[in-house]
């Protein structure tokens, strides 16, 4: 499967926690780096592999290199823990196929995200780590 980009992609935000891992997924399979980054708080941080937290244009770099396998994500809540304008997201996720080399692509993960409110009560990533709960 490949990413259709004929057109801008759209992506709306939550005003709901549970719903954020599907605003993500649905962000990253428009294969738009744009639309990933609407998905994030300016200064987050995103967790790539166990012990390197990037922030800012390292961000957007390695998020390029997850959307550069052309491949769609698909997620599943575990759990949301809300405490005021702050949620603790525990979803699990993976990314299967043929990658743009002809390699056969299987990465899986349990992310351990948290995400927040803003003033616009709309939710956004503070911290993005797909793999959680691997060991570091």
């Amino acid at each position: 499967m490949s990413f259709e980009r004929d057109h801008a992609p759209t992506v709306v935000l939550t005003t709901d926690p549970r719903q954020h891992p599907a605003v993500f997924a649905a962000a990253f399979n428009t294969g738009d780096p744009a639309a990933v980054a609407r998905v994030y708080e300016p200064d987050a941080v995103f967790v790539p592999r166990p012990g390197t937290p990037l922030t800012g244009t390292a961000l957007v770099s390695a998020t390029a290199e997850f959307l550069a396998l052309g491949l769609p994500i698909q997620v599943s809540p575990r759990h949301t823990y809300t405490a005021g304008d702050l949620a603790l997201l525990v979803v699990d996720w993976h990314i299967e196929g043929t990658g743009p080399d002809g390699a056969t692509v299987r990465l899986t993960g349990t992310a351990t995200d948290v995400a927040r409110r803003g003033p616009d009560g709309l939710w956004r990533y503070v911290i993005d780590n797909p793999f959680g709960t691997s060991p570091a």
